[in-house]
C-alpha cells in the first residue's frame, strides 16, 4: 500500500451528542473536553496511519471559531497532514450539526503532533524502509 492510500484509510470520523454533562454554564461545549475529543481523536488517526505506538508531543494551535451548543451533534475528522522522520501532524476539525436540522458548520480546528515509539519509549521511523 502506498503513502497517498495510508492517509486515506487512516482518516477517522467520529460523532458524539452534546449533552448537558459536558457543557459549561454558558451551556456550550466545554474548551478542555473538545481538546480531550481532539486529542483523542488524533491519537487513533495517527495509530491508524503508522500501526505503531504514537504519543502527543504538541497541540500546535487550535481555533474555537463557533460555540457549540448543548443539544447539537459534533463530527469529529482527524486527517494526516503531515509526515516526518519519527513524528506526524494531524488535524482535527469539529463539526456542529443541529439535531432537527440541516444547518452544519465548523466549530473548532486544531493540529497535534505526534512521535512513534519502541517499546522503550525511544523514537522510531513513522515508515519502514522497504527492502
Amino acid at each position: 500500500m502506498d503513502t497517498e492510500q495510508r492517509i486515506q484509510l487512516a482518516e477517522t470520523r467520529v460523532f458524539k451528542a452534546v449533552f448537558p454533562n459536558t457543557t459549561n454554564h454558558y451551556d456550550t461545549l466545554f474548551g478542555g473536553t473538545a481538546m480531550l475529543l481532539m486529542d483523542e481523536i488524533a491519537f487513533i488517526t495517527a495509530t491508524r496511519f503508522t500501526r505503531k505506538r504514537m504519543v502527543t508531543v504538541s497541540s500546535d494551535r487550535i481555533d474555537f471559531t463557533h460555540p457549540i451548543p448543548a443539544g447539537t451533534i459534533i463530527e469529529l475528522v482527524g486527517k494526516v497532514q503531515h509526515i516526518g522522520n519519527t513524528s506526524l501532524r494531524i488535524s482535527v476539525d469539529i463539526y456542529v450539526e443541529e439535531m432537527y436540522s440541516f444547518s452544519r458548520e465548523k466549530a473548532i480546528t486544531g493540529t497535534f503532533t505526534f512521535v512513534a515509539i519502541d517499546e522503550h519509549k525511544k523514537p522510531v521511523k513513522i515508515i519502514d524502509e522497504q527492502v
